[in-house]
């Protein structure tokens, strides 16, 4: 059985549900995994500054603290959202926010493994490239993403 299928809405730079007359679609499981687990909000860690400077770290509801073996859903793009300029750091940060937030695809065999790289497209915009590969080292697929780092 397919999941609900997730698209990339390039207006609004987020992800949404696919619609079909009178149903939500289905299918495309591993890019609505990763858009899922890319674009939800994770919990921020202890030290991790947050951007509007409140105390709310964030997180996705659907968490549970269960301590299950995917960990916490989601990554920890979001705090992001108020770097202004094109840096290493932000390309640095989005990388390792993106890689955390994919692993548990690897630690339950979904996939062998994945390339992951982070650039600026413009001044103003984050771009990830994902290619997904079997654990024979075939390559499944190349998934592409961008969007406008301020909010």
């Amino acid at each position: 059985m397919s999941d609900f299928k997730i698209v990339w809405d390039v207006a609004n730079a987020r992800g949404d549900w696919a619609l079909v007359p009178g149903d939500i679609a289905t299918g495309d499981d591993l890019e609505t995994a990763l858009l899922f687990s890319i674009f939800t909000d994770r919990i921020a860690a202890p030290d991790d500054e947050i951007p509007d400077g409140s105390n709310d770290r964030r997180g996705w509801w659907g968490d549970d603290d269960s301590g299950d073996a995917t960990g916490p859903t989601g990554s920890r793009l979001w705090l992001l959202s108020r770097r202004t300029s094109p840096t290493d750091k932000t390309l640095t940060d989005a990388y390792d926010y993106v890689v955390e937030a994919i692993q548990w695809l690897i630690d339950t065999d979904v996939v062998g493994s994945f390339a992951v790289v982070t650039q600026w497209v413009r001044p103003d915009m984050l771009g990830i490239s994902i290619t997904a590969y079997q654990p024979d080292g075939t390559a499944l697929q190349t998934y592409n993403w961008a969007w406008p780092m301020v909010n």
